[in-house]
């Protein structure tokens, strides 16, 4: 595989430009919900015909239609569906796990790391969004069980990126490692960007999203101040968007319906990333800061935003960006 590698920051960021990944003959995949699933798919339909692909998920609806829907593909590897963790786990080179919570990882790894597993050196990449120490505890009982690596890979792009096969991962993973890894995440998404060692990604991610539930609360604070003032909301988003304000949320993702078209704000803060989803992320990241002794004298404010926001029925389940009419901005 032809790969480009450019140093920015502290990590490499490395794209391909060919799909000839290191094939493995059998690959688990665990963890079919919005994320997992689409990242299944891909994964499927870009290895060849003689490879396998075991799949688990405790939602059986979730296994049959993926099933159902590689059936007549033409081309791809093979699917079959597992009965648990274990089974999907027991013949795989290659695990690829995507969970919701850091109890799910641990009770999944839990369940697959018993004295039955066939012993083989396997990798076990968790995109899963945790906090890096429960990662590192499953890193250690990979390692004590003489089962193979285990690397943290969590990515970012939401569910339209994962259908698109767009995912940029954040990976942390010893160097020896990467090769190994890349190729493999390459054929789920866009870019690896190599963060250090094992744990490392998930810091980098969390960073990153605590950051961005920050700026995104002052994007609606400031967008709604502006208003107030009687400042069109474009005119204010123009303004910022070539000054010192300028983010993410502010040109990307703007709060107020209008201001950017394909922002969820125009179809009432469905879609996105959700409310949910950043609460959980931000959660993390405390979590983690406080294991590291990092001061965040914004955290419990954000966090009280978000909290109080998801319990109305007009901000719950939708994107995060509805901060905006929690904090009562004009519509």
């Amino acid at each position: 595989m032809r790969v480009v590698a450019a140093r920015l920051g502290g990590f490499v960021q490395r794209r391909g430009f060919a799909a000839t990944a290191r094939r493995l003959d059998s690959y688990g995949f665990v963890g079919l919900g919005q994320m997992g699933y689409q990242m299944a798919k891909n994964l499927q339909s870009k290895l060849k015909p003689s490879d396998r692909v075991i799949v688990f998920d405790i939602n059986p609806a979730a296994m049959k239609g993926l099933e159902a829907e590689v059936k007549h593909a033409t081309n791809g590897a093979a699917v079959e569906l597992a009965a648990s963790a274990f089974d999907a786990s027991k013949d795989a080179d290659t695990v690829i796990t995507v969970l919701p919570e850091p109890q799910h990882v641990q009770g999944v790894y839990g369940s697959i790391l018993t004295s039955s597993l066939p012993k083989k050196d396997r990798v076990f990449i968790d995109c899963s969004t945790i906090d890096p120490s429960t990662s590192r505890r499953v890193a250690e009982s990979v390692t004590d069980a003489g089962q193979g690596t285990f690397v943290d890979a969590p990515m970012s792009g939401g569910v339209v990126g994962a259908t698109a096969g767009t995912l940029t991962f954040m990976l942390g993973a010893g160097a020896g490692t990467v090769p190994r890894v890349e190729p493999v995440l390459l054929l789920m998404g866009r870019k690896v960007l190599h963060c250090g060692e094992q744990g490392a990604g998930l810091s980098a991610k969390l960073a990153n999203n605590y950051l961005l539930a920050l700026s995104n609360i002052a994007t609606a604070e400031a967008m709604n101040l502006g208003m107030r003032w009687g400042l069109d909301p474009k005119t204010l988003a123009g303004v910022i968007n070539v000054s010192t304000g300028r983010c993410w949320p502010s040109e990307v993702n703007n709060p107020v319906k209008g201001v950017t078209e394909t922002a969820p704000a125009g179809r009432d803060y469905r879609g996105g990333f959700g409310i949910s989803l950043m609460k959980k992320d931000l959660r993390l990241a405390m979590v983690a800061a406080k294991e590291a002794g990092a001061n965040m004298a914004l955290a419990d404010a954000a966090f009280g935003v978000y909290e109080e926001a998801e319990k109305l029925d007009e901000c719950n389940g939708r994107d995060f960006s509805v901060v905006y009419r929690y904090l009562g901005g004009k519509e």
